[in-house]
């Protein structure tokens, strides 16, 4: 999709503030700090809409961005961040179930894990979480260019394995918002779920 026009609508904390139009919807969700806002930036073609922050656990809410008013991108809170306190995280976990389990107009998750290391514990809880639902998921691989061409197999079978991967409900690429691979294949993604 070639975007050009991208706005944020609302943050939401619970359904009576979700967007009312029926719009087809897209949750990206990941651990603090994996790339999220970049990844969502790359899509959208601008370099600072969803802010890149150095403080992780920064978003609270689930934050709507219009995307050529065709389809949302719902940005989820990073999971994993000690600084949250346990009540926070508590709430955070009940907030994001609620949204991924009863939103129809949700058609995927962008579930992000570093191409760099092994899926950590929250990484594999929220793909086979996503799994169980039946929802689809493109898992996505950032920082991709970190690592060396001839290891990408290795990262990605390294990656599959730890979360129990299932090609039926389930697609892989890599991304790199440094050179902007994998772009395409998440636009294709999106697309063929709208």
């Amino acid at each position: 999709m070639d975007v050009h026009n991208v706005e944020m609508v609302m943050s939401a904390v619970s359904p009576s503030q979700y967007p009312e139009d029926g719009r087809p919807e897209f949750a990206l969700v990941g651990r603090s700090n994996v790339g999220k806002s970049s990844l969502t930036n790359t899509l959208i073609n601008r370099k600072n809409f969803a802010r890149t922050s150095g403080q992780p656990g920064k978003t609270q809410t689930l934050n709507f961005y219009a995307v050529e008013d065709s389809l949302y991108f719902v940005d989820v809170p990073g999971y994993g961040y000690a600084k949250v306190s346990k009540k926070k995280r508590e709430a955070f976990g009940q907030m994001i179930e609620t949204y991924i389990t009863s939103r129809k107009q949700l058609r995927g998750v962008i579930s992000l894990v570093d191409a760099r290391h092994k899926p950590s514990e929250e990484d594999i809880m929220m793909y086979q979480w996503l799994n169980y639902y039946n929802i689809p998921i493109l898992l996505v691989a950032t920082k991709a260019d970190k690592i060396a061409r001839g290891k990408l197999n290795q990262s990605e079978s390294i990656i599959k394995k730890a979360v129990e991967y299932d090609g039926e409900n389930s697609d892989f690429c890599f991304f790199s918002s440094v050179t902007k691979s994998g772009k395409d294949e998440v636009w294709d993604w999106i697309e063929s779920k709208i």
